[in-house]
């Protein structure tokens, strides 16, 4: 872990690079510069939230879950936005739990400094403010999503969802962690993978995968990856479905 502003790097956080420069640099000292591996948990449900995250190469899920211990994705989170929504809404406990599911590094800071940094920025705050209400939208259409449309286009919506977010076709993600995200069961998703493999929309082996057909996957999925690309698109000029 070293701090932001050690780093010479380019802002790859796409909300942070919404500030003018001069707020921008101001804040990099309040940074960490964090690598977030693949099942990181950065806060569980119902625990208090020490630390807010602005990924910039990792990608983050957003999950609730049962007293049963199941679970399921209720939203991503990648270079679009930041994880702790419910910050801005001056929450102290985490309502849902947050889970790294594309490993990378991400821009972590304190509560305390994050609220503090709030309270003094007007721009930071509708910038953040516009971030909160895209992924409320993407929270509710999940909703609706996982309760009326199949396997196949919920696979694909969400493989579209995560190649927005990663840089370049190809990144790691295992069978188990995709069926435990899409609330479904492990054998379901071999099942698909294997279906869209060889319709020649992927290329997947031991967890590697490798997006091949961008539009034979945007025909597969359902209308909610389009809906909220729209609105991120809409709110912070980001295209993310």
């Amino acid at each position: 872990m070293s701090t932001a502003a050690d780093q010479t790097l380019g802002c790859d956080n796409q909300l942070l690079a919404k500030l003018p420069d001069e707020e921008y640099q101001a804040l990099l000292p309040l940074f960490d510069l964090v690598e977030t591996p693949l099942k990181e948990v950065l806060y569980r449900q119902g625990e208090p939230i020490s630390h807010v995250y602005f990924p910039c190469t990792s990608v983050h899920s957003c999950v609730v879950y049962m007293e049963d211990g199941a679970g399921v994705e209720v939203g991503t989170m990648g270079n679009e936005g930041f994880t702790g929504v419910e910050v801005l809404l001056d929450a102290t406990l985490a309502t849902e739990t947050s889970v790294c599911q594309i490993a990378g590094t991400s821009l972590r800071m304190q509560i305390d400094d994050f609220r503090e940094a709030l309270g003094k920025s007007i721009t930071l705050r509708k910038i953040l403010r516009c971030s909160g209400q895209a992924y409320l939208s993407q929270v509710s259409q999940a909703v609706a999503c996982n309760r009326l449309h199949n396997i196949e286009m919920r696979f694909a919506r969400w493989l579209l969802v995560t190649h927005d977010r990663v840089r370049g076709d190809a990144f790691h993600l295992t069978q188990e962690f995709l069926a435990a995200m899409l609330g479904v069961h492990r054998p379901s998703i071999s099942v698909v993978a294997a279906a869209f493999q060889e319709a020649g929309m992927i290329s997947y082996c031991r967890g590697h995968l490798t997006i091949l057909d961008r539009p034979g996957l945007e025909a597969s999925a359902c209308e909610c990856y389009g809906t909220v690309r729209r609105q991120f698109e809409r709110l912070l000029g980001a295209a993310r479905g």
